[in-house]
């Protein structure tokens, strides 16, 4: 992986180059450490949505996302219908896959058992963090990434490989793979260091 230099002159992971919509998402949100089991859930549905295409697709129809599964929220996601699945399916603002649909519901009733066991999904999520001094890879699996992925199919997880489970651990601040000349890749590491790991 290595950089682009973006209009304001300056460098950038190439990815963020890619599209239009990737600047703003490269530098205010990829790879800044979450610990809201919302987020975490919704992203890891969004990545199990993407699967097989582009996260800039997915990007695009966030808030359409956001809307038709009440912001992500799994209590109420859990309550989903095989009616709900039927309705999702004539949604056309977001992905109408019913294997990915069923599988943001499924996983929906596996977070809330996950909270009741664990505390929080983020208390369970971040135990799989990347070693501190980790370098930003170009690989598209890590051993955590690997780890987490088995415990979470395990779990009765769905949509959650290994390759899946990697992107939502970039994007989530679980590494940071932000390459090293990049201009936000500081930032980011600034965010780790002050970030209180949940517990």
């Amino acid at each position: 992986m290595s950089t682009v230099r973006g209009a304001d002159g300056k460098l950038r992971c190439r990815w963020a180059g890619s599209a239009p919509e990737f600047p703003h998402y490269h530098d205010n949100e990829w790879g800044y450490p979450v610990d809201d089991d919302f987020r975490l859930f919704e992203k890891l549905c969004l990545e199990g949505f993407q699967s097989g295409l582009s996260w800039r697709t997915i990007l695009a129809k966030r808030e359409n996302f956001r809307a038709a599964f009440k912001g992500f929220d799994f209590n109420q996601v859990a309550r989903f219908t095989a009616r709900d699945v039927e309705r999702l399916l004539k949604n056309e603002g977001i992905i109408r896959h019913r294997g990915k649909i069923e599988a943001a519901i499924n996983n929906a009733h596996r977070a809330r058992e996950m909270v009741k066991a664990e505390g929080s999904l983020a208390a369970f999520l971040w135990r799989y963090e990347a070693d501190k001094s980790a370098k930003p890879s170009t690989a598209a699996t890590s051993a955590e990434s690997i780890a987490l992925s088995k415990e979470l199919k395990k779990r009765g997880w769905k949509f959650v490989g290994p390759t899946t489970i990697y992107a939502f651990m970039q994007a989530m601040g679980l590494v940071n793979d932000h390459v090293e000349d990049c201009v936000i890749r500081p930032k980011v590491e600034r965010a780790r260091k002050a970030f209180k790991r949940p517990r």
